[in-house]
């Protein structure tokens, strides 16, 4: 059952490996970056952390016990003929005071129970809890940059991957020309040169295939390892859909901020818990000599018992100051927040910039295109009719590869521009 439930659990992750180009998504590589991060393991210590920080604040008001010992000895102790003087005679054998030992003795279990401590261990939960919010948040930020690294190395596998369609356009191209040239030298109008002339030129261009290949195994390894889970040769990156831009920023900073600022609202309202004053319930169990009972001096048990009143009023004194400190710490978080929102600003207006550029260059790009692959064209029926020559022909089709892979180039960093705009803006 333990086998079966397991490969239930890893199904879906098997079927998104067998889907082919959909099988790895730019999506989805996101959140297998972020569960692969060493540092995401801190979630777990924050959440420990949380829980044990909890109890301790809530244990407070559960009976306290503390057990203390005393062995003292003392210069004199009180002499009952000092202060009543000698008896009668007569009263001689009646009354008879106790000598004190100079030795004496004590220990003591002491019971006390919280009754009102102006809410101070509700203010120590609510600041525990505050606190771990602003640790696993402001673990989101750092895992969030993620993002950044992981459109660095998919678009670039893209970007690979469109060089290599390309490529193979062009070998194709090459080879159909190789072979009806090949025809005309058997028939003896044309010359050999002219075939090992566009041969030199497919093999060229078949050894740029091995160097795309290379390197797309090489960003692919790096992309395996970001995401933790292994990347063959044959592995398909799909093409991202164009995002949705909107100016509105919802960076996982902003929330730190805000977690913040509520950690420092509970600090200012546990401030004024320092000078209230706290009421305990107590009982004092003890074993010793000389006891409560002021006429013995035998070793024996006693206990007293009450209710304790404690209001201690030097926290007044650094009060003010404490508070005024939090005040600074609530101004500082908010310049933070107003400068980290003018910079995303300013990143957004730069890369919506970079965005219309792409998109023009794209729009010439496709017209440049065009206007190549109609002159190659052209250059391909003079070859045939003999009014070109072969390294004239060449020259065409390089300057349309030159120009698709213009077109590709700035298709991807458009693509890439706006996916880096919307992971700037937290959308």
């Amino acid at each position: 059952m333990r086998k079966i439930f397991t490969l239930i659990l890893l199904l879906p992750v098997i079927a998104s490996f067998g889907q082919g180009e959909k099988s790895v998504t730019i999506d989805s590589c996101y959140v297998w970056a972020k569960q692969n991060y060493p540092l995401l393991k801190q979630y777990n210590v924050i959440e420990q952390t949380k829980s044990f920080t909890v109890q301790n604040a809530w244990r407070n008001y559960i009976p306290q016990l503390n057990v203390s010992g005393q062995a003292t000895y003392q210069s004199e102790t009180t002499n009952f003929a000092d202060v009543f003087g000698s008896l009668p005679p007569q009263f001689a054998g009646l009354m008879k005071f106790p000598n004190y030992n100079k030795d004496q003795y004590r220990i003591t279990a002491e019971v006390y129970q919280t009754i009102f401590d102006a809410e101070a261990g509700k203010f120590r939960k609510e600041n525990a809890l505050a606190e771990a919010e602003v640790k696993k948040q402001n673990l989101e930020v750092n895992l969030y940059t993620l993002r950044d690294r992981v459109n660095q190395v998919y678009f670039g596998i893209l970007l690979i991957d469109e060089e290599l369609k390309q490529n193979d356009l062009v070998q194709k191209d090459i080879q159909n020309v190789v072979d009806k040239t090949q025809a005309f030298v058997d028939n003896g109008t044309a010359f050999k040169s002219s075939v090992d002339e566009l041969k030199a030129q497919l093999l060229q261009t078949r050894q740029n295939r091995i160097e795309l290949t290379s390197s797309r195994k090489s960003y692919l390894l790096v992309l395996g390892l970001f995401i933790g889970r292994p990347l063959d040769e044959g592995a398909a990156l799909a093409t991202p859909s164009t995002p949705v831009l909107t100016p509105d920023i919802k960076r996982s900073e902003l929330q730190l901020y805000q977690l913040q600022k509520k950690s420092i609202d509970i600090q200012t309202r546990q401030l004024e818990t320092g000078f209230m004053p706290q009421i305990n319930a107590w009982f004092d169990g003890s074993y010793g000599r000389p006891t409560l009972n002021s006429v013995s001096n035998d070793f024996g048990a006693f206990w007293i018992t009450g209710i304790r009143f404690n209001w201690t009023l030097s926290a007044l004194y650094t009060f003010k100051n404490n508070k005024r400190i939090l005040n600074l710490n609530q101004n500082d978080l908010d310049i933070q927040k107003e400068t980290f929102l003018f910079n995303t600003n300013v990143n957004l207006t730069q890369q919506n910039e970079n965005i219309k550029k792409y998109s023009d260059l794209v729009a010439k790009d496709k017209e440049i295109v065009d206007l190549r692959t109609s002159v190659k064209n052209a250059s391909n029926a003079q070859l045939q009719n003999g009014v070109l020559t072969a390294h004239d022909y060449l020259t065409q089709v390089d300057a349309e590869a030159q120009a698709r892979l213009g077109l590709i180039l700035h298709q991807v960093q458009l693509l890439q521009a706006e996916y880096n705009y919307q992971t700037t803006s937290g959308n």
